[in-house]
């Protein structure tokens, strides 16, 4: 009777590992960003979620650190000096270099709020953003 109770505890963890393995099998991993950036010390990481009302428009701005972000509710109207424009939806990441001036960051409708996660890749800095003078 012993071996019965320890082949059915056996066969129990069998199945329990089966199960879980196959439950792993189901996770789904989509690639949302694969940005490249220079080499870094970062020391802090700083999380921020961010809301922008219908229409609301940054100013030219850059960022002293990267900044790696995704949309999530609503759309963003992105332009990175030195690339095109291009329209980000809920669920879509953003890459944002150092020191380098984002011209647009702008909530694409005039109708909806946008609200995003933005990740600043700190060092040693204190400001997270630099406002720049209009061109």
């Amino acid at each position: 009777m012993g071996h019965i109770i320890k082949l059915n505890t056996v066969l129990f963890i069998i199945i329990m590992l089966g199960m879980e393995a196959n439950a792993q099998n189901k996770i789904v991993r989509n690639e949302l960003l694969d940005a490249q950036f220079e080499e870094r010390t970062v020391s802090k990481v700083k999380v921020v979620e961010i809301e922008f009302p219908a229409g609301q428009k940054a100013p030219l701005h850059k960022h002293p650190c990267p900044v790696i972000g995704s949309i999530v509710e609503g759309e963003c109207l992105v332009q990175v000096e030195g690339e095109p424009a291009k329209v980000l939806k809920a669920g879509d990441a953003f890459y944002e270099p150092a020191d380098t001036p984002i011209i647009h960051f702008d909530n694409y409708s005039e109708k909806e709020p946008m609200k995003f996660i933005a990740y600043y890749l700190l060092k040693d800095e204190k400001d997270l953003i630099e406002l720049l003078p209009k061109r």
